[in-house]
């Protein structure tokens, strides 16, 4: 009887064990669970072998037979995703109030494109989870993107303003020369305008587990992608220390950084007068108005003026919350520069009036001037800017205009100097012909004129059939005066010289 005794000894142990080795099982599991508050490092520790074995050794103390065993080793190898966590800040590196209707999406630059700057398709980004659910396949994933979807639509719940995407290295999503656009979208309704950002992947390094990526964002709107960045450049490199964990800080929208709003300038431009004579005086006003929230710094406007206005320098005038400021003003051809010290505040309104008088040249020229403003944010220094703003002046002729007057005189030249001296009379009803078909005819003394005649080169003609018994006289100063045609070239307002000389055709018959 003792034999069945052993028998049932040893399945009751052998029962007991498996019990046992089932709890160290399922504490294992439990112990590399990953609560979700703890996500940030899951892929760091799922990529890692995990050593977890438990071993025993179980004496029956009936028989003194021994048993032993070890549990099998639990070893979880996941290829890594990587992170580029971003945010939505607004201009000063602050969190917006409100991110609902905001979207981010990650694209590939379209095939089409040379510059490389163009949306392709949308990246196809590897489904993830969370929680984590073991041996289904499915990789966990990272809040706030917990599934990994590409756009990412954001809203109000923690943390606030932030996005990401997880780039899979096993699609070749990391390999070096990748580019890809980041798209940050706002709602319609909103202050803000879209975004695009370059991201070409570089050369990585470090283990699966921790790696080192460096990449190149490139700010395809030419403004700062970081509110630590200088706001001159275009470009930066930036390296992650751990790529599963830290991100780009990327400010999402078009202006000098961040999310900041469309306008943080307003120039407006107005004039004394819709109408003008040469020789009149136009008074001009410049209104800049800070939009922004905090002040504006190193405030220059650039004041483009047309054609024959003449800038008057000691005009200049500047004003602000009714207290007179120093403005200074420099020219450079058409092109007139204001600048000032003063810091404008929010909402305030800075004035700038000048004077500009018209010359006869402006009846050429369009009477359109504009002017733009550039400043600095005072928080961060980044630029802002606002304009053309234009100011369109009808020019008209008055008692001064562009027209000229041509005048001549058809003589008899004796010297054949093609100058007329006081014994040499003119010779009336001679005929000239403008290039136009206009038909003059001399007075008794020679004489003709031209009113009104638009600026540029013209010609006239001799019409030798109007003087019988004259022909031309020969010139021996000039020879482009040996021909019955002048060309002439009349500025605008000018007045220009027209002679012919001619001399008789015959000899005088002696008595």
């Amino acid at each position: 009887m003792s034999r069945p005794q052993k028998k049932e000894q040893i399945n009751f142990n052998n029962n007991w064990l498996q019990r046992l080795a089932a709890t160290v099982l399922v504490g294992s599991v439990l112990h590399n669970s990953i609560p979700v508050e703890a996500q940030q490092i899951k892929n760091q520790v799922a990529a890692v072998p995990i050593t977890n074995q438990a071993s025993f050794t179980y004496t029956n103390s009936a028989n003194n037979y021994t048993f032993e065993g070890r549990t099998s080793q639990l070893e979880v190898i996941n290829t890594p995703l990587v992170d580029p966590l971003g945010k939505i800040l607004g201009c000063g590196g602050e969190l917006l109030a409100d991110y609902t209707g905001f979207s981010v999406g990650i694209y590939e630059p379209s095939s089409n494109d040379p510059t490389g700057t163009e949306l392709g398709r949308l990246v196809s980004l590897t489904r993830t989870e969370v929680p984590n659910i073991p041996d289904n396949n499915i990789p966990g994933g990272l809040a706030p993107n917990t599934d990994n979807k590409n756009p990412f639509v954001l809203n109000n719940g923690e943390p606030r303003g932030t996005y990401n995407f997880l780039l899979d290295p096993s699609k070749g999503q990391l390999d070096s020369g990748r580019t890809y656009i980041l798209l940050i979208n706002p709602p319609s309704n909103t202050i803000f305008s879209q975004r695009r950002i370059k991201i070409q992947i570089g050369e990585s390094t470090g283990s699966a587990s921790n790696r080192v990526v460096s990449y190149t964002a490139t700010s395809l709107d030419g403004l700062p992608i970081s509110i630590n960045g200088n706001t001159t450049f275009t470009d930066t490199v930036a390296v992650v220390p751990n790529a599963e964990t830290i991100g780009l800080n990327l400010l999402a929208l078009p202006f000098q950084t961040g999310l900041c709003k469309k306008n943080q300038v307003q120039i407006i431009k107005t004039g004394d007068r819709a109408t003008a004579e040469p020789g009149d005086t136009v008074i001009y006003r410049l209104s800049v108005k800070n939009l922004a929230e905090v002040g504006l710094n190193n405030l220059v406007l650039t004041d483009n003026l047309p054609l024959g206005f003449n800038f008057l320098p000691k005009s200049v005038r500047g004003e602000l919350d009714g207290q007179p400021i120093t403005i200074t003003s420099e020219r450079n051809g058409s092109t007139v520069t204001f600048r000032t010290d003063v810091t404008l505040l929010a909402a305030k309104v800075l004035n700038i009036a000048y004077a500009a008088q018209l010359t006869a040249d402006a009846m050429r020229g369009t009477g359109l001037n504009s002017a733009i403003v550039n400043a600095q944010r005072a928080d961060n220094r980044f630029n802002t800017k606002d304009g053309p703003a234009t100011h369109q002046l009808k020019i008209r002729p008055g008692i001064v205009s562009d027209c000229g007057t041509i005048i001549g005189r058809v003589f008899i030249d004796k010297n054949f100097d093609g100058e007329q001296q006081g014994n040499e009379p003119g010779v009336p009803n001679a005929v000239i012909f403008m290039e136009d078909g206009n038909r003059i005819t001399t007075d008794p003394n020679g004489l003709f004129s031209v009113a009104n005649v638009l600026p540029g080169n013209h010609t006239g003609v001799l019409d030798l059939t109007s003087l019988p018994g004259y022909t031309l006289a020969p010139n021996r100063k000039f020879r482009e005066r040996n021909s019955q045609s002048r060309l002439v070239r009349l500025e605008p307002g000018g007045l220009v010289r027209m002679n012919f000389a001619v001399t008789p055709s015959f000899e005088e018959v002696k008595k």
